[in-house]
């Protein structure tokens, strides 16, 4: 990951086919679903990011829509990777430096050009419904209609990839598995540091779950079957307090590929892993 350690291992079951919501009430004040909302806007001066805000009946309220496109491409018709952020963070906080890592890889010929979508989720939803609030129908009913709307994603604007970070990596399995059961599969999913906890009492700190019934239910490594043969990508330092559960997820699982080196919980590993998160799921648009 450019700082001189193993970037990872090779999984032998498949192989590589190609090399709380923070400022959200603020932010959608006084809007409803019969209010146009404003225009996309550039995200921190980034011309190739914008931000949106759109009506979510999933989620009852005013969510926010990042859409990160790699520099100097036609925007039209772009194929579509969620990127699910992690607890009590929001879809602003989820571009951090994707945009220069996709418009760098594109830029290269490494991958062919996709976007990535972020969208509010939730500070502690761990992407699914609660009562009178569903993030996971939110992405399986609403982002494909919004992305068709948009002249992105694929057929009917249909994501072919997701992508998460700890709370959002535990989202991104939940939303392959749901778009597997859908039989409409994922072409690839990665995660970041995904928040694989081994236990219910451990789990039940984070007061995100009603009961371990409904927890064990919904959890990814209690259903690793449910995942099918869809290329995974796994990424997690081995000082982060994840690495347990994630450690676990490899071994069962046997993704295609993984990768555990130093690091911790914690923005500098991210910046480690992302790049290379954009890589593998780029390939996956390079394979047919």
């Amino acid at each position: 990951m450019g700082d001189g350690e193993s970037t990872g291992r090779m999984l032998s079951r498949r192989s590589v086919l190609a090399g709380g919501v923070a400022g959200l009430a603020g932010l959608g004040l006084g809007l409803s679903a019969d209010v146009s909302p404003p225009p996309p806007m550039p995200l921190a001066g980034q011309s190739n990011v914008s931000v949106e805000q759109v009506y979510s009946r999933a989620r009852d309220r005013v969510v926010n829509l990042v859409t990160m496109y790699p520099k100097d491409v036609a925007r039209e018709g772009l194929p579509v990777c969620l990127m699910l952020h992690g607890r009590f963070g929001d879809a602003r906080k989820s571009a951090g430096g994707l945009p220069t890592w996709l418009s760098e890889s594109v830029g290269a010929g490494r991958i062919p050009p996709f976007a990535f979508l972020a969208v509010d989720g939730g500070g502690n939803s761990y992407w699914h419904r609660w009562p009178g609030d569903d993030p996971m129908w939110m992405l399986l009913d609403e982002v494909p209609g919004w992305l068709a709307e948009r002249g992105l994603g694929g057929e009917n604007g249909e994501p072919f990839a997701a992508a998460g970070i700890s709370m959002g990596g535990f989202g991104a399995l939940l939303y392959a598995r749901r778009r597997r059961e859908q039989r409409n599969p994922l072409s690839a999913t990665a995660v970041v540091s995904p928040a694989l906890i081994t236990s219910w009492p451990e789990m039940s700190k984070r007061r995100a779950f009603a009961s371990e019934a409904e927890w064990a239910a919904i959890d990814p490594l209690h259903h690793l079957d449910a995942l099918g043969d869809i290329p995974l990508g796994v990424w997690c330092g081995t000082e982060d307090r994840f690495i347990e559960g994630t450690r676990r997820f490899i071994s069962a699982a046997r993704p295609e590929y993984a990768s555990t080196t130093s690091g911790g919980h914690n923005s500098r590993y991210y910046r480690k892993a992302l790049p290379e998160v954009v890589d593998f799921v780029g390939a996956r648009l390079a394979t047919p």
